[in-house]
């Protein structure tokens, strides 16, 4: 595995970590929410880099999931797509994390941290 690859991993891991951590806190899920699709935004850009792709300044999650080749079931790539949703540019804070409908609700991150996990140890796993 190339060493950008292994940064790009150490960094999703952060943001996974830093979702589970934030995860029990109510008023703290548009967080969980952003830090999950950071840490899908890395793990792809990883799978990209190890592929020798050109980089791709891209947040969105289902692009780079193509790009990337990463094959997901149905319901990964529905969940993929909410998630996909929380992104926002830095330059609106109040908007950080949120869903279309809102700041999500706990038990609507709990999905979002499972599919962090199983994409994060899916993709580790294949690049060893």
């Amino acid at each position: 595995m190339k060493q950008t690859t292994k940064d790009w991993l150490t960094v999703a891991e952060d943001d996974l970590l830093a979702a589970k951590t934030l995860a029990s806190e109510d008023r703290l899920t548009n967080l969980v929410s952003f830090h999950c699709q950071q840490c899908l935004e890395k793990c792809f850009k990883a799978m990209i880099d190890e592929q020798d792709k050109p980089s791709i300044k891209s947040h969105d999650l289902l692009r780079l999931q193509l790009i990337a080749n990463i094959q997901l079931s149905a319901s990964e790539t529905t969940l993929l797509s909410i998630i996909n949703e929380t992104y926002i540019d830095t330059r609106y804070p109040g908007d950080l994390g949120l869903l279309p409908h809102g700041k999500p609700t706990i038990s609507e991150i709990e999905p979002f941290i499972q599919l962090c996990d199983t994409l994060f140890n899916r993709l580790s796993n294949q690049l060893k």
